[in-house]
This record gives C-alpha cells, structure tokens and sequence, in this order.
C-alpha cells in the first residue's frame, strides 16, 4: 500500500555550507553539521511530528555524515516504536569528486551554470543526469517498499539538495527545463508529498525556483 505521505527533508546546515574551503581538505561525506544545524534538525523533527502525529513512519537516510547526523536529531521527536529506518546510498549527494580548493569549486560552479546542471559532469565526479539514473533506480527498491505487509503511512527521505530535486524530477516527470529553475530546498526545509484518492501525490506547497532558465532551451515550433 503506498503510503499517506511521502516526506524528502534537507540535511541541516553543515561545515561545507558555511565555508566552502572546507572542501580542500576535508572529503565531502565527512562534513559535519554545525550547532545551527543540529538545532534546524530538530526543529525538522517537531515539524514532521506535528504532521504525522502518532502514525508510524520509515525513514531512509543518505550515508553521509551530515545526513545522518540531521536524521538522529530529527528521530528525537519520535518514540523509538514509532519509527523505522535505514541507509540508502542512492539518497547520496552528488559526488564532487575529490579534495578540491575554493577557487575551483567556484570555478566549477561557473561552468556547471554556464553549461546546464543537469548534462554538466563535476570532472571526478557526476553530473546531476548521473543522480538521477541512481534516483530511479532507487524508486524500484522504493516501489517494492510499498508492496510489503505494513508498510507505514509516512516515508521520509533524509537526504540533500540536488538529490530532492532529482527525486522531483523523476516522480513528476518533469522535464529538463523544469529542473532547471527550480532551487536547491534550504537547510532542513520540507518538500512534503500528499497522496491522493486517485492514488496520485500532490506536493503540500510549491516548490521554489531560482531563475528562468532560458538559454538552451528547444524552439519547437
């Protein structure tokens, strides 16, 4: 049975998010969550348990030291028979390959917009076409999820930015240029999916967006 609501929650803000030199020397799955962060999370929590009241819940957490982090501050809202959880690299951020200076991460940055975030490849690394590959293939485990004898009324996915857009993108069938303006959810923000009686989901609010993406769009006159 597919569950009532379908939650994608942001890692609270991190060491990466503050100073983006931190990439030079720290691998990026290593970031932590700084003591703001840590306090989004739990204020992540209250919100989601407000929503969910008592029902029960799944949750499925990046491994990356960051998401794990924000998901132990979120499960504090919750009695421990309340909920479940488990790992899924697939919820991984895009991989920006390894150690790197600010100025080529802002470099990269450059070309990434000037090029399309979505075809753009992070030399060592993956472009957001490639997360949206292992997205996908993480919705087969996701589906066959649904199928199991009790599954709970709640699925939340404890993850990261571009990975909730490339989830959007590919439970909404959004095309390219759909992904293309919409904006990275903030710290700890909640994109909530509502299912429908048509057996559809809805999201509970709009989405942001952060430009209108016109450059190499297709004249299909």
């Amino acid at each position: 049975m597919k569950p009532k609501r379908i939650i994608l929650v942001r890692h609270g803000e991190s060491e990466g998010n503050v100073d983006k030199r931190m990439y030079n020397f720290k691998p990026d799955y290593t970031l932590l969550l700084t003591d703001k962060g840590k306090q989004q999370a739990a204020a992540a929590g209250a919100i989601i348990k407000e929503l969910v009241t008592d029902e029960k819940l799944i949750f499925y957490v990046s491994p990356l030291f960051r998401t794990r982090q924000t998901f132990r501050q979120i499960c504090k809202s919750f009695p421990e028979g309340q909920y479940e959880w488990q790992e899924e690299p697939r919820l991984r951020e895009q991989e920006w390959g390894h150690l790197r200076s600010l100025e080529e991460c802002i470099e990269i940055e450059k070309q990434r917009d000037n090029y399309g975030t979505f075809y753009f490849r992070i030399p060592d690394g993956e472009s957001a076409a490639d997360v949206y590959d292992r997205v996908s293939d993480f919705f087969n485990t996701l589906h066959r999820d649904f199928e199991k004898k009790e599954f709970p009324p709640n699925a939340v996915m404890v993850t990261h930015g571009m990975s909730i857009r490339l989830f959007l993108m590919r439970w909404f069938h959004f095309t390219v240029e759909d992904f293309e303006v919409l904006a990275n959810p903030g710290n700890c923000d909640i994109v909530a999916m509502q299912l429908q009686d048509n057996g559809k989901y809805v999201l509970t609010e709009p989405l942001k967006k952060h430009k209108v993406y016109h450059k190499w769009k297709l004249n299909e006159e």
